[in-house]
């Protein structure tokens, strides 16, 4: 026997170790978003690139001015979750939007949503959302004007109003359509499933194509990325709320597949509602989670004034994510449900 054989090898926990640290698993959901930009910029035109590159930059540049002078900067940085913050808050932007107030959003979403709270990990509601709900209350009217869809016809498409000079009203004309949710609340017309299925429809960015967000998150799931089990109780939860309401009035109420695959929705639940910080870390708890998500949308958007409600419908979950997890805990091992009183 060697003597330099080695015979007891002594480590620190953790002792089940993953293989994926977080910049891997960071770099491989904005991969699954790839086809996603892509499939915006094609409706949208270079006016969808521009948009994304805003608010990429505005994330990145607002992380770094909140790292300096901290250890850890450059991994900060270079971690990817700011680029996916950036990408996900241009792909629940109107195409039109002017590129000042997504700036503006995503140094929100970056400076608000995340650093304050201590930066990664740390962050309460899911950053992305938290700049589109800011820009929402500053500038409603802009964040509900929405832009027919093109195609390659329509490429290299730039909208007017992007260019927009900061606080000042623009009397640049723009052809504006309606959202499938807006003219099924307001004009009770409900948009083929194939449509959008294939995002031949107008909306935000990320409203284009919802099979391609949908085979994204499969990806993630087998990846072990995402837990599936939030998006899974989100789609199941608003399917039967919109099914019982179809069922009851077929006329007034829209069926459950328009429900799933319109607005925000897959976007949101594969997306943001599956964020690792935000959502529970209890399987029960993500049930509770996903649940809550699909009925506070059906209700937002059934008896709201709004005809969307993912948004919303996220921070509110969000909030009570911490709840969750604290009721869903699983007993320890050999403690009473009781404690003993003496």
């Amino acid at each position: 026997m060697k003597a330099a054989e080695v015979k007891l090898l002594l480590t620190s926990s953790p002792f089940l170790k993953q293989e994926d640290d977080m910049p891997t698993i960071m770099r491989q959901v904005i991969y699954s978003l790839v086809p996603v930009s892509l499939a915006a910029i094609y409706y949208f035109g270079l006016g969808a690139l521009l948009l994304i590159l805003v608010c990429v930059g505005g994330a990145l540049g607002t992380e770094w001015v909140f790292s300096r002078g901290k250890r850890g900067r450059r991994l900060s940085i270079a971690d990817g979750s700011a680029i996916l913050t950036g990408l996900l808050l241009a792909l629940v932007l109107p195409p039109a939007i002017p590129l000042w107030m997504a700036l503006l959003g995503a140094v929100a979403a970056i400076g608000i949503g995340k650093m304050v709270f201590g930066g990664v990990g740390s962050n309460i509601f899911n950053p992305a959302l938290v700049g589109r709900a800011f820009l929402q209350a500053a500038f409603p009217v802009a964040l509900t004007t929405w832009v027919p869809q093109g195609g390659w016809q329509s490429l290299a498409r730039l909208y007017p109003t992007q260019f927009g000079m900061p606080f000042a009203k623009t009397t640049v004309s723009a052809v504006t359509t309606a959202t499938p949710l807006s003219q099924m609340k307001f004009a009770g017309q409900t948009t083929d499933t194939l449509q959008l299925l294939l995002g031949n429809t107008g909306g935000s960015l990320g409203e284009t194509c919802a099979l391609i967000i949908l085979l994204g998150g499969i990806y993630l799931a087998w990846r072990n990325y995402l837990n599936w089990r939030v998006p899974v109780a989100v789609f199941a939860s608003v399917a039967v709320f919109a099914g019982i309401l179809h069922w009851v009035d077929p006329l007034k109420y829209a069926p459950p597949m328009f429900h799933l695959f319109s607005g925000g929705l897959m976007l949101g639940a594969i997306y943001m509602a599956t964020d690792p910080v935000t959502s529970p870390v209890t399987q029960r708890g993500c049930w509770i989670f996903g649940i809550g998500i699909g009925v506070l949308v059906m209700v937002i958007r059934t008896y709201g004034g709004l005809p969307e409600g993912v948004m919303y419908a996220i921070l509110l979950m969000n909030a009570v994510s911490p709840l969750i997890n604290r009721v869903t805990q699983a007993r320890i091992y050999g403690e009473s449900r009781k404690k003993d009183k003496g």
